[in-house]
């Protein structure tokens, strides 16, 4: 069946002809895309979940050194990670704040760690020989600026070994008051602004840390593309772990089988009297390594010790670098 177009179809076709056209022309006249510096520094969302993991496995190492190191509680938690104008950083500042530099190597930079005083006054106090007891807010003495810097110097530590991963050191540098502080970065500079939530036994408070963003951008790339690469493990680490690993003690266990006795024969115990049980000689006990089963053993005795032959294990054992072939038994 033909079809006739009528003037009024014409018209709309070469309308949206010349449309068409015109589009086209203001794409290859717009030329190359203009260079915002506005933007220089703008961490991507993939950074930012990088930088998460980094924070996370941060918060959970103090926890546990700083929880060890006061032999108390510690709770250490990630409650915030934005980029944040530097400016907006000095604002959130509390108006006493232990405020101190921290320089970033190999980058050369600067960043800052603010820590809440609610803190030092307990953390302090344990570190004396007190409990941990709660203060009011207030400026620390001499002494207790002395106390509190090997606990910076704990904190740094363990931002090093967190970002180490990607070759970022943290040193501490001096604390700083909050004029000096203001000149470490240009207002404008966009900033990683990262706050981890922090709680003793009677007070809890904050640590926020502040990083340049246009600096870490190397870096948070180097860190996504470890993240991505698939992990394994060499014969080296693998020989290299089975080395320490071998001085380490764990609790090993020779657990009879279970027997049924007289409750008159356990009420008639005294100092020097012997229990026998009706366990055959030859029946094979449980051997239990570090809380696990590993297998059948008889009891034997190695000179003055007693010890334990495996008969039957659960599992093999971990490879040998000889190539002798596995025994039996083996006496333990």
């Amino acid at each position: 069946m033909e079809k006739n177009l009528g003037q009024e179809d014409i018209d709309a076709l070469f309308a949206a002809a010349n449309a068409s056209a015109k589009a086209v022309k203001v794409e290859v006249d717009k030329g190359p895309e203009k260079y915002v510096f506005s933007r220089a520094g703008q961490i991507s969302n993939d950074q930012l979940r990088a930088i998460t993991t980094v924070n996370d496995l941060f918060a959970r190492n103090l926890m546990h050194s700083m929880g060890a190191w006061l032999r108390m509680p510690f709770r250490v938690k990630l409650v915030a990670g934005e980029q944040l104008p530097f400016s907006e950083f000095l604002e959130r500042l509390s108006s006493m704040a232990y405020i101190c530099s921290l320089r970033l190597e190999p980058l050369g930079a600067v960043g800052l760690l603010e820590l809440d005083l609610a803190l030092v006054a307990p953390v302090v106090d344990v570190l004396l020989g007190g409990v941990g007891r709660a203060a009011q807010r207030r400026e620390p003495t001499d002494i207790e600026e002395a106390i509190m810097r090997s606990v910076l110097e704990m904190i740094v530590q363990e931002l090093t070994l967190a970002w180490q991963a990607v070759g970022l050191e943290f040193a501490f540098e001096k604390r700083e008051t909050e004029a000096q502080a203001a000149r470490t970065m240009t207002l404008a500079e966009k900033t990683l602004c990262v706050s981890f939530e922090v709680r003793m036994p009677e007070v809890q408070g904050v640590i926020n840390l502040c990083l340049p963003a246009v600096v870490l951008n190397a870096i948070l790339r180097r860190l996504i593309a470890e993240g991505d690469r698939p992990r394994r493990r060499s014969r080296e680490s693998a020989a290299r772990m089975r080395e320490l690993m071998s001085d380490s003690k764990v609790e090993v266990l020779l657990q009879l089988p279970a027997v049924r006795l007289r409750a008159s024969q356990i009420a008639a115990l005294e100092p020097g009297s012997v229990l026998r049980l009706p366990v055959p000689r030859y029946e094979s006990s449980e051997l239990i390594v570090g809380g696990l089963p590993m297998g059948k053993a008889q009891a034997v005795r190695s000179g003055e010790h007693r010890g334990a032959r495996l008969e039957a294990p659960l599992f093999n054992p971990l490879p040998q670098s000889t190539s002798s072939p596995a025994a039996e038994s083996r006496a333990i």
